[in-house]
């Protein structure tokens, strides 16, 4: 037995050696120096393309001009926006001597107004190291959004040249992503501001007569109903950005279905159930109102009676939400040939009150999480309608531009 034992660590000390051995001949293989200034080169590509994904700011320009001086092979780099005002410099101080700085804002200005790069060989003759400057534009949309400037102590050669202007290009194409994010969050701030547009003028309307009729009748109702409505509209016209917490959205929905149960009075039963580990969930602003304004819509058409269930359960990586009436439902072929606002197939009046904000929600979700995250649409007629989303726990980019976490109330 102990001879067993013997021959297998005999045996695990030399598969212990061959695997060491074998690893040791990877990293050599994998360690060429090739590889790592390919690595190297990657990285500094990366950290210059960090900073510039947030425009080109100060901030931004001070942050990349070190690794954009590193991609250049440059001795120095300047970075001018596109008033030709100098952002940020990188490299030896005693480069940038002040009439260097004045020739790289003159070059930096021509560069702008050509959109074509210039250079400048022996820019103050014998004063300061600086032989030469190379200006080359940011370009984004054909537009100059900036200009980087290279100096260099002696003349480059085509290559650096060419390295200067792919580095400006490799510049350019990060400041052009930053401004395509900037449109998609600007578009996501004018979908939602649509979306506030769209809040029904006669369930306003309503709301009101409803807070009316208790004035006398129930004057402490109608106190409550009141701040109710106020704290409503507080929310929905907010200026804190176009995400919140599936709790905000939750404790808004409940004022909403507060005065609608106000108004058609014991007829309409809401029905919530609700995983609290999904409460945090960051959702869309005002992503679930439009499908319970159309859920009590369709679901008291013609009727005296409806119910409404709202459900929102944890699916692992998602929060799977849904909001479902037992009204008259619709035709599934009308969504499957139609839009998703085929829930209101005559469109939008003020006069029935109308909320349709289905497809502003859809194209939000898709935005925000990806074409996977649309919404669903189940109904048939005669059997209600069912809308849901998924809504992943964790998104990256995503976040609610306002202080502090809310929480559900305990009456929600």
């Amino acid at each position: 037995m102990s001879g067993e034992l013997i021959a297998i660590s005999v045996l695990g000390i030399a598969l212990a050696v061959v695997l060491t051995v074998v690893a040791l001949r990877t990293r050599r293989v994998v360690s060429t120096p090739h590889e790592r200034a390919v690595h190297d080169t990657l990285h500094t590509a990366d950290l210059a393309a960090r900073p510039l994904r947030n425009g080109l700011t100060e901030e931004s320009a001070a942050g990349a001009a070190g690794p954009l001086r590193a991609l250049t092979g440059g001795d120095g780099l300047a970075l001018y926006d596109a008033d030709g005002k100098q952002l940020a410099f990188d490299g030896d101080e005693t480069i940038w001597t002040p009439p260097i700085r004045a020739a790289a804002a003159t070059l930096a200005a021509q560069a702008l107004t050509d959109r074509r790069h210039a250079s400048l060989t022996d820019p103050v003759g014998s004063v300061g190291p600086a032989r030469h400057l190379l200006a080359a534009p940011l370009l984004s949309d054909d537009l100059s959004a900036g200009v980087l400037v290279v100096a260099s102590l002696s003349r480059p050669g085509p290559g650096r040249v060419g390295a200067i202007t792919e580095v400006a290009r490799y510049a350019s194409g990060q400041l052009q992503l930053a401004e395509l994010e900037a449109s998609r969050s600007r578009l996501d701030r004018a979908e939602v501001l649509a979306l506030r547009a769209q809040i029904s003028p006669h369930f306003i309307y309503n709301a009101l007569n409803t807070i009316a009729s208790f004035v006398r009748t129930d004057p402490d109702r109608a106190r409550e109903l009141i701040l109710d409505f106020a704290d409503f509209t507080r929310y929905s016209f907010r200026a804190a950005g176009e995400y919140t917490v599936l709790a905000d959205e939750l404790r808004n929905i409940d004022r909403y279905l507060t005065l609608e149960r106000a108004r058609f009075g014991p007829g309409l039963t809401v029905k919530l159930q609700v995983a609290p580990e999904v409460l945090g969930v960051t959702v869309p602003f005002l992503a679930l109102q439009p499908l319970v304004e159309n859920a009590v819509r369709h679901g008291m058409a013609g009727r005296r009676d409806g119910t409404i269930s709202i459900v929102a359960r944890n699916a692992g990586p998602d929060a799977l939400l849904s909001v479902e009436d037992d009204g008259v439902g619709m035709d599934p072929e009308l969504l499957r040939t139609g839009a998703i606002d085929a829930l209101n197939p005559s469109g939008p009046k003020e006069s029935d009150g109308a909320h349709v904000g289905l497809t502003n929600v859809d194209q939000r979700l898709r935005s925000a999480f990806g074409n996977d995250y649309g919404l669903v649409v189940e109904t048939a007629i005669g059997a209600g309608t069912k809308v849901s989303m998924r809504i992943p726990k964790f998104a990256a980019g995503i976040h609610v531009e306002q202080s502090g976490r809310a929480s559900l109330d305990p009456g929600v």
